[in-house]
């Protein structure tokens, strides 16, 4: 059976790997030092986590690799950045060296293969799944094999290589000694689990860390503060990407001003995560124009087609939307997107008066799961947590309805196992 026969099986008719939900906990709690973090921020979120994982073959996962780093590849290419830049805020022109922690490049796995459907510059989740993928349990032999290759046991190391990188390239000297995890009322985000264990990690390897909303953030005499603290280097969890509400003015001054290392910053939003580029990586026309050749081409051909929604291609847009996704160009988290069967009129009014692309549908994976002893369907995503082409973690999201939500029984985060034959 060739592994991607194996893979594609084990997603259907592999029920006994669950999710050890008690050591998930434990580990949880002792990467926090918190004996209620479970009680608190896990068991309330009962649909983050699924109880199964998903199956990839290794020839999957090089094809996403290789999309990943020809696209890291062509978004240095001054042709490129000169397009993307164009519609790009102010803000973002100023380039300060960071290449963006924890990028996220997202796929769907179809019949002919992976399509990248999306490309986030905060990507959400990685250290709770480099968690989870520790907390399985297997009941036959071979996949325990596959599950001791799979683990996330480098993680760590590789995720503090990335910051001390992104310190290092914004021209800093050392590492930075206090790092702010921010984003808006922080405490009330879904994931604010994963910031706490940010925490923790960034104070376990000896520099001071706080979880801040950004409203708090105060810029004195060329220092960002936090109370009294001054902060070095932020985790940037913001969704305003280009820092433009006046409460972040504090943010967005020290950030002008380069007294703080923002990661990631708007520039890196605008040149990989505005929903416009994605025109540009499916455009086989304008990729040649870049100076790709055959070979990169036929990489990057794998892409959805994506085109900008304007008044000139309303009409066909309407008449082909049901093959179509359609996307705000600033989004985040699936939020304002609408497949193009369920549009209604009143939606298209408000799609047709611009800032949306419209994305050929790519159907998403499957997997099969056991809910309550009965066999259920479920779609699949896959995500690769990125630093500059290198892979972090590869994380799945299992999931109901148009876009993940974390409200679907029996879906949530899941663990990624990589067979190789």
């Amino acid at each position: 059976m060739h592994p991607e026969s194996t893979s594609e099986y084990l997603n259907h008719e592999c029920f006994c790997i669950t999710l050890d939900r008690e050591a998930l906990c434990r580990a949880l709690e002792k990467e926090v030092g918190d004996d209620q973090f479970c009680e608190m921020f896990i068991r309330t979120r009962p649909h983050l986590f699924s109880n199964v994982p998903v199956f990839l073959s290794a020839s999957d996962v090089d094809e996403m690799l290789r999309t990943v780093q020809l696209i890291e590849a062509v978004t240095r290419l001054p042709a490129y950045q000169e397009v993307s830049l164009s519609w790009a805020p102010q803000i973002a022109r100023r380039e300060l060296g960071p290449r963006g922690a924890f990028m996220g490049y997202d796929f769907h796995l179809a019949a002919e293969g992976p399509k990248l459907i999306e490309i986030n510059t905060n990507a959400g989740g990685a250290f709770l799944n480099a968690l989870l993928a520790r907390a399985q349990r297997a009941c036959c032999p071979q996949i325990e094999v596959e599950m001791a290759r799979s683990g996330a046991d480098d993680f760590d190391a590789s995720v503090l290589r990335m910051f001390e990188s992104e310190w290092k390239l914004q021209h800093r000297d050392g590492r930075p000694r206090r790092v702010a995890i921010i984003d808006e009322r922080p405490n009330e985000q879904y994931l604010y689990p994963e910031f706490l264990l940010a925490q923790r990690f960034f104070i376990r390897h000896g520099i001071d860390a706080i979880v801040a909303d950004a409203e708090e953030l105060r810029y004195e005499n060329g220092k960002l503060l936090v109370g009294e603290q001054v902060i070095d280097l932020i985790y940037n969890r913001l969704v305003d990407f280009a820092l433009e509400r006046p409460e972040y003015s504090a943010l967005r001054r020290a950030y002008i001003d380069d007294t703080v290392v923002l990661t990631p910053n708007p520039r890196v939003h605008s040149i990989f995560a505005d929903k416009r580029n994605l025109v540009l990586l499916s455009d086989q026309v304008a990729l040649r124009s870049f100076g790709l050749s055959p070979e990169q081409l036929a990489v990057l051909a794998q892409a959805p087609r994506t085109v900008l929604v304007d008044h000139e291609s309303a009409t066909q847009l309407w008449e082909n939307r049901k093959t179509l996704f359609f996307k705000p160009a600033g989004g985040y988290g699936g939020k304002a997107v609408y497949r193009g069967d369920k549009v209604t009129k009143g939606v298209w009014a408000q799609i047709i008066r611009g800032g949306y692309v419209a994305q050929e549908f790519a159907s998403p994976g499957e997997r099969i799961i056991k809910l309550d002893g009965t066999i259920e369907k479920r779609k699949a995503d896959i995500r690769l947590y990125v630093y500059d082409g290198k892979l972090l973690l590869t994380a799945a999201r299992i999931y109901q309805g148009q876009t993940t939500n974390f409200r679907t029984p029996g879906g949530g985060f899941a663990p990624v196992f990589v067979i190789r034959g």
